[in-house]
């Protein structure tokens, strides 16, 4: 009985839901279990990369299939991408896929749920929908798609079909668990799990043993953080608000360190707002650096608009827990960070356009370094305890277990 995992990307790739996904499955493997990964032979991290078709990581079978590569450039090459995945994974399941084997597919590209439930279907297998983005409302709130109509329509249904005909459905957030329920999944079999990284292998780093802080020169300066991809669900402009209500000698290094859609948008706007002097871009750090890019800053930043809360939770999160970080959190406060933020007394958490509050909390945070160190000592023990890896990893355990037992 194997577990076969569906994803576009896995190791070597670094992005966060890839290196959940590796921990996931090397995990399984190290404990007996046949593990096999359908993924693409491209990188999230560099589009420019060709994997090998096939590989072995840790005793993880991983299977790359032929997509086309099109990028993320336009909507259309998006969407061609996405569909050639689809239909490749869909026939290497079939070939691949036995009576029994757990398949779970894990949401990249959106709805991929819908092709592996099929695939399932026919071979006898069992499918987990492991949902990090929900789809397609999350393209109808960024404007992609509309909110209804007949294609939006036929989506929800084929999505509802697929949860419907799974043997379970985990969600990253209670939230998002509602949303799935409201979508057509079973209520008593959705399951909770948060992600997580390895809190062993991201650790605090003091500021004078930071290795980054030299190289990149930030000396003394107090750094404000963004780590990983920068995109359109997230808030940037309260950001920079509250930057320009701040006098130039009292303003926050911003570091932003990753990239996305975001990223290029930011560079043009900044040099318009005359904001130079205070953010600096780094790329993805490779995966031996996380500790040392995470731990640079004094403080990090996440943002999610508000109307697409239970929809996606930003991962990063638990990589800023186990560097020992507080964050500060621009959206819902009633939403999965604001929460946790509340939960742990980890960080502070900022509605969209109240810069105002923004700028006064950054400079209080400044003055009063002893206050973000207690409540970086917080967040370090939120990832050693209810957010741990150990604790996550269990939970998917029992999760496949019921579901072989079904």
């Amino acid at each position: 009985m194997r577990k076969i995992f569906v994803k576009r990307f896995i190791w070597p790739d670094v992005s966060a839901t890839s290196q959940i996904l590796t921990d996931l499955a090397t995990h399984l493997a190290e404990e007996g279990e046949e593990v096999v990964v359908v993924t693409s032979a491209l990188r999230y991290d560099d589009p420019t990369a060709r994997l090998a078709p096939s590989d072995r990581h840790l005793g993880v079978d991983v299977r790359r299939v032929w997509t086309s590569r099109l990028g993320r450039g336009s909507l259309p090459a998006r969407i061609l991408d996405y569909v050639t995945f689809y239909i490749s994974a869909f026939w290497t399941l079939l070939v691949l896929a036995g009576r029994g084997d757990i398949i779970v597919a894990k949401t990249d590209p959106p709805l991929i749920g819908v092709a592996v439930a099929a695939a399932a279907g026919m071979r006898g297998a069992r499918t987990v929908q492991w949902v990090q983005d929900l789809y397609p409302e999350t393209a109808s709130a960024f404007g992609v798609l509309p909110k209804s109509g007949l294609l939006v329509g036929i989506l929800k249904a084929v999505r509802g079909w697929s949860l419907r005909a799974s043997a379970a459905s985990v969600a990253i957030g209670a939230r998002m668990a509602e949303r799935l329920a409201d979508a057509g999944a079973d209520p008593a079999k959705i399951h909770v799990i948060e992600n997580w990284v390895d809190e062993a292998f991201i650790t605090p780093v003091a500021r004078a043993e930071n290795r980054l802080r030299r190289d990149w020169g930030l000396g003394g300066r107090f750094v404000l953080a963004y780590s990983g991809n920068l995109g359109r669900a997230h808030d940037v402009s309260t950001l920079l608000d509250a930057l320009g209500l701040l006098r130039p000698n009292n303003r926050p290094l911003c570091l932003f360190i990753g990239g996305g859609h975001g990223m290029e948008a930011l560079r043009s706007e900044i040099a318009q707002r005359g904001l130079d002097d205070c953010i600096r871009f780094k790329p993805y750090q490779p995966q031996d650096m996380l500790r040392f890019s995470l731990g640079v800053a004094d403080l990090h930043w996440v943002s999610l608009k508000p109307q697409l809360e239970g929809l996606i939770v930003p991962s990063k999160v638990y990589g800023i827990l186990a560097a020992g970080r507080p964050l500060i959190m621009i959206g819902d406060p009633d939403g999965e960070v604001g929460r946790l933020v509340r939960a742990y007394d980890c960080g502070v958490c900022v509605k969209p356009d109240e810069s105002e509050r923004l700028a006064s909390t950054l400079t209080s945070l400044m003055q009063d370094p002893d206050r973000v160190h207690k409540m970086g000592q917080r967040a370090r023990a939120a990832a050693e305890g209810d957010a741990s890896r150990l604790r996550a990893l269990a939970k998917w355990r029992d999760v496949l277990s019921r579901c072989r037992a079904t």
